[in-house]
């Protein structure tokens, strides 16, 4: 079964990138948690009712694979 790719609204993944470029920018790691935290409270509210919870850690290495991509 394929699913479907999850559809972002622009401004949301703009926010994606701006909070990943601060991500790599921010040497404290506690404010690398507190950003890529945002970005896993942002993401949840667009994950369907079928798909795993996302944690912390999905989404430093969503960062960390897209990072060369922005």
């Amino acid at each position: 079964m394929t699913r479907k790719p999850l559809d972002l609204p622009p401004a949301v993944a703009r926010a994606f990138v701006a909070d990943m470029k601060a991500y790599f920018a921010e040497a404290n790691r506690y404010k690398q948690d507190e950003i890529a935290a945002r970005q896993l409270s942002a993401l949840n509210e667009y994950r369907g009712r079928q798909d795993r919870p996302l944690r912390l850690s999905h989404v430093k290495e969503m960062f960390r694979q897209m990072k060369d991509e922005a």
